[in-house]
Formats: structure tokens, C-alpha cells, sequence
């Protein structure tokens, strides 16, 4: 038996209490929640080890860099890169897409074409959009279909030789969708395309096999991953991060400067201009030694087990609309017929119970469905079916009260 009881207890936030009700979090797509170890960590940097890396001579300073230097070899093992240096440590997601967009700058020409999934978030979509404007590159669309799934047969039909990037998430944000990515990715590189991958909802859920998957680039999230804000993973193919241009310059990225030439340092550190975020980078890296010690089988096989009971109960609810309905991580998008998706969350928040409302930073997905957006409740490894229970019911009385 999954020991949810047990892992509740390292949570202090599931402890507390939102307009005098237990908190019921069910807002994990968004951000998980931080384990008491992650926190022991975030302070007992600061509290003694705190000191810039790779720069320093004195004691602190080697402290922190071989801390910080170890989290790098426990992301690399989690996603199985080949290298260490393939590894780049960024702000988060986001970060990373921006990273690669801008390096792809250099490399595109007029009429070459770029591909993106039309269940992407808006992070994996205005990048490649910013980059077409510059090098007059074209973007293409791979739709959607009712049940939330992507049409690979028109996906097939858009490569061409003239296609030099692709884009799609693991696991959709919006719907919970799980993408077809292996299958993606090797129809890409037959005609001769790279491929990058935006895991930022799959790395809760799915422990991602880089070189089994062949992926020439997968960004992720420390925050969705029982880590800080503030931090992800840029994993790339070594030979990819050599081609591409540094994304900033600055401090740690260089070899040599001079008024005349300066000259980049190797990877990782090419694409790690400045001070990074050392606390938080170290704190990533016990985010996933806690959940490895969990074990991401047991996490993926106890959420489908809350996905399956929290939809056969929504779906009992008059008037409720699931979106997204092929296989998927532990997110439920619903609507109930004439009620805005706010009015629900902010009763359901009255209630004790956080879910998230709106569009997702997902508008084409919300555009496709012709809806303002819907209601998001996204299930993790210490939520309970009980929790689930609260959820019908405080869903049951805010329609009541809007009907």
C-alpha cells in the first residue's frame, strides 16, 4: 500500500489551514509542494555554507561549489544524460526554451520551418514565434483533436526537409495529456530535425530517459518537482550545446578576456553566465533524491489511482464537462455548463480547496474547445482520496450556489 500517511508528514504546508478549512492542494500542476529535507537544505546552506562557487579558493567557497557540483551529477543520473556537462542549470523552463530559441537565432534561414504542438504552453510557443520574426523562419502547427490528443497523421504530412526544429511537451498542462515523444522525436531526425522537449509537467510524474529517448534538448522545472522556485534543467546533446552561441555573457562563462577577443569556457559553464542560483540548484537535487527514494513508479501508479476515482466522481456532477481525455497525468480541466470556471475556484477556495482557473497559459487549447477556460484540479503523490471527497462536494455546492 502506497504509505500516503506517512508522506503527508513531510509537508509542513499540508498542516495549515486556507479561510479556516484544511487546505486541500490540488494546485500541482502549477507548483508542488516542498518537503521538510528541501527546506532543512535551503537553510542549512545559507545557515553554513553560503559562499559564491567556482571562484574561490577558501573553504566555503569550495564547500559550496562541490554541493552545488554534486546536485549536477543527481540531475544528470535522474535523466540519464551521458555527460555531466550536458546538464545546464538554468532559472527554470522557461529559461531553458529562451536559451536554446536564442542560440537557433544564428542557425535558421528564410523559409526554413519550425514545428510546434498546439497543446503547448505559452512558454513553448511566443519563443519560437520571437524567433520566426527574426530570422524569417516559418511556423508550423501540429492540431489537436477533441479528445485532447494530437493528429500525428497531419504531424507526418508537415515534415519535410525544409524542417529544422521541433516542439511539444511530455505531458500537457493544461489537460494532462502524454505526448507521443519518442514517436515524435524519431520521425524528426529522419528528415534531419532537432527536437526539444518541454517536461516540465511530466518530470513530477515520469522519470524521463534522455538517451532512450534520443531528445536533443528537455527542459524541466526544479518547482514541479518538490524543489525551489527559481531553478530547472536544460539537458542538451553535447554536440548541439557546442554548435550553439552562448545565450548571455558575463562572469563563470568565459576562458579569456581581453578589449581585443574574449573566449567562452567549456560546457556547462558557455550557457552559465553569472552568479546561479546556488541554494536553490542544491536543493533540487535532494528534491529528487526524495522523490527517487519514493520511487517514481509507486508516485505515477498512486496518482493514476487518484485520476481514476476523482474523474468517475466529477462525472457523476450535472452539467460537467472533462477535457482531455485520452491517456494522461493526474490532471482533471472541467467545466460545468453556464458557470465561468473563476466563480467555481474562488468557492472552492472559500472551502479550503486550491485549484487552478483560467486559461493555463494554454489560450489555443481554450480557443479550440471555444471556452474562457476551466477549472484545473491537479492530483500528487500526498493527496488522498478523502481530499478528492472534499473536492466533489465543495464542487457540488458551488454549482448549487451559482445555478
Amino acid at each position: 500500500m502506497f504509505p500516503v500517511d506517512k508522506i503527508r508528514a513531510d509537508f509542513p504546508i499540508l498542516k495549515r489551514e486556507v479561510n479556516g478549512k484544511p487546505l486541500v492542494y490540488f494546485d500541482n500542476a502549477a507548483t508542488s509542494q516542498t518537503p521538510q529535507v528541501v527546506i532543512d537544505a535551503i537553510v542549512d546552506y545559507y545557515s553554513n555554507s553560503n559562499a559564491n562557487i567556482h571562484r574561490g579558493v577558501h573553504t566555503l567557497s569550495q564547500e559550496a561549489t562541490d554541493l552545488y557540483e554534486q546536485a549536477r551529477l543527481k540531475i544528470q543520473k535522474h535523466f540519464n544524460a551521458k555527460e555531466s556537462y550536458e546538464i545546464i542549470l538554468t532559472s527554470g523552463t522557461t529559461d531553458g526554451i529562451n536559451m536554446i530559441a536564442s542560440g537557433f537565432s544564428d542557425l535558421l534561414n528564410t523559409g526554413d520551418e519550425i514545428i510546434v504542438s498546439a497543446l503547448e504552453h505559452h512558454s513553448n510557443i511566443v519563443p519560437w514565434q520571437m524567433l520566426c520574426e527574426k530570422t524569417g523562419a516559418v511556423l508550423k502547427v501540429i492540431p489537436m483533436l477533441q479528445n485532447g490528443t494530437l493528429n500525428i497523421e497531419v504531424y507526418d504530412a508537415l515534415l519535410s526537409a525544409k524542417t529544422k526544429l521541433v516542439f511539444c511537451n511530455h505531458v500537457s498542462n493544461a489537460l494532462g495529456t502524454i505526448n507521443p515523444i519518442k514517436e515524435i522525436i524519431k520521425k524528426a531526425h529522419k528528415v534531419g530535425a532537432a527536437v526539444l522537449i518541454d517536461g516540465a509537467q511530466a518530470t513530477p510524474h515520469i522519470k524521463p530517459d534522455v538517451q532512450a529517448l534520443d531528445v536533443d534538448f528537455y527542459v524541466a522545472s526544479a518547482h514541479k518537482i518538490c524543489g525551489p522556485t527559481g531553478v530547472g534543467v536544460l539537458y542538451g546533446k553535447s554536440a548541439w550545446l557546442e554548435k550553439l552561441p552562448p545565450y548571455q555573457g558575463g562572469g563563470e562563462m568565459i576562458e579569456t578576456v581581453t578589449f581585443e577577443k574574449t573566449t567562452y569556457a567549456g560546457l556547462p559553464h558557455k550557457f552559465e553566465a553569472g552568479t546561479p542560483n546556488i541554494c536553490g540548484g542544491i536543493a533540487f537535487g535532494v528534491a529528487l533524491d526524495y522523490m527517487n527514494a519514493i520511487g517514481f513508479e509507486a508516485i505515477a501508479a498512486y496518482e493514476d489511482e487518484l485520476l481514476q476515482y476523482g474523474t468517475k466522481k466529477l462525472q457523476e456532477i450535472e452539467g460537467l464537462t472533462i477535457y482531455g481525455t485520452s491517456s494522461k497525468t493526474a490532471v482533471i480541466s472541467f467545466n460545468i455548463e453556464g458557470i465561468h470556471p473563476y466563480d467555481i475556484g474562488a468557492i472552492l477556495d472559500k472551502l479550503g480547496v486550491a485549484v487552478r482557473t483560467g486559461h493555463h497559459c494554454a489560450q489555443p487549447i481554450m480557443n479550440f474547445y471555444n471556452i474562457p477556460g476551466t477549472v484545473r484540479a491537479s492530483f500528487a503523490f500526498y493527496n488522498t482520496k478523502n481530499e478528492i471527497d472534499i473536492l466533489i462536494a465543495s464542487v457540488k455546492r458551488a454549482a448549487m450556489m451559482l445555478r
